[in-house]
C-alpha cells in the first residue's frame, strides 16, 4: 500500500466517522478535468460509495497510471452505490467561461445521481452556487476522501476515452496522445492546420494570435 493510500484511507475514515455522526450517510464526492486543455469538454464524476469503503488501490487520480485508473474506474463503476458523470462542452466553455463550466460539470454529475446526497464534498475551495443541498471543500479532496478520490477517477478516465476518441474525427492534432493539452505538438498542430470544433477558442486565442475567437 503506498503511502497515498494510507493516508487517504486514515483522514477518509476520521470525515466519513465525523459526517456520519451527524446523520450524513449518503456522502458524494464530486470533481473535475480538462479544466486547463484547449481542446475538449469538461468533465466532472461523482460517487457516493458504500459505507467504510476499502477500495484496493484508491488514490490521487494524477498519481496512478493510465492503466491503473482504467482498472479502478471498473471497480468503482460496479462498487459504488451510484456514480454520474457531467459534461460540458468547449463551446459552452467559450460562451460562459471556465469556472462557471467546471461548477455546471459538477451539478451536471450530481444530478445523474439516483440517490440525493446527504452531504456533497467537493475538491478544492469553492463550492458550487446552483447546488442547493448541503456541501463542503476540501482542498486535495482527490487525496484525502474515498468519494472524491473515486470521482476524479470516473472523470479522468472517461474525458480520457473521449479524447482518444475524437483523434479519429479530428486527425492531425494528436488528441489521444495529450487529451486536448497546450503541449508544443499540438500547438504547432493548430498553427499548421487551424482550429477544430472542439477546441476553446477562448484558450487558443493565447497561442495563437491569428485565430478568429
Amino acid at each position: 500500500m503506498s503511502k497515498g493510500e494510507k493516508r487517504l484511507q486514515a483522514y477518509w475514515a476520521e470525515l466519513e466517522s465525523s459526517l456520519h455522526t451527524e446523520g450524513m450517510t449518503m456522502i458524494a464526492g464530486v470533481d473535475e478535468v480538462g479544466h486547463g486543455p484547449l481542446a475538449g469538454p469538461v468533465v466532472a464524476g461523482a460517487v457516493i460509495g458504500p459505507p467504510q469503503w476499502q477500495l484496493a488501490g484508491l488514490d490521487d487520480s494524477k498519481k496512478l497510471s493510465a492503466p491503473r485508473r482504467e482498472a479502478l474506474a471498473q471497480v468503482i463503476r460496479s462498487e459504488a452505490l451510484t456514480w454520474g458523470i457531467g459534461i460540458v462542452s468547449a463551446r459552452v466553455v467559450d460562451a460562459i467561461g471556465i469556472v462557471p463550466a467546471t461548477f455546471l460539470a459538477m451539478e451536471r454529475a450530481l444530478a445523474r445521481l439516483s440517490i440525493t446526497p446527504s452531504m456533497v464534498i467537493i475538491d478544492g475551495r469553492a463550492k458550487l452556487p446552483a447546488y442547493h443541498g448541503r456541501q463542503m471543500t476540501l482542498i486535495g479532496g482527490d487525496g484525502l476522501a474515498a468519494p472524491v478520490a473515486a470521482a476524479a477517477i470516473l472523470a479522468k478516465v472517461y474525458r480520457d476515452q473521449l479524447m482518444t476518441a475524437y483523434d479519429r474525427f479530428f486527425p492531425g492534432y494528436e488528441l489521444g496522445r495529450h487529451k486536448g493539452y497546450g503541449t508544443a505538438a499540438h500547438v504547432q498542430a493548430m498553427e499548421k492546420q487551424g482550429l477544430s470544433l472542439i477546441h476553446r477558442r477562448s484558450f487558443c486565442h493565447r497561442w495563437i494570435d491569428h485565430v478568429n475567437r
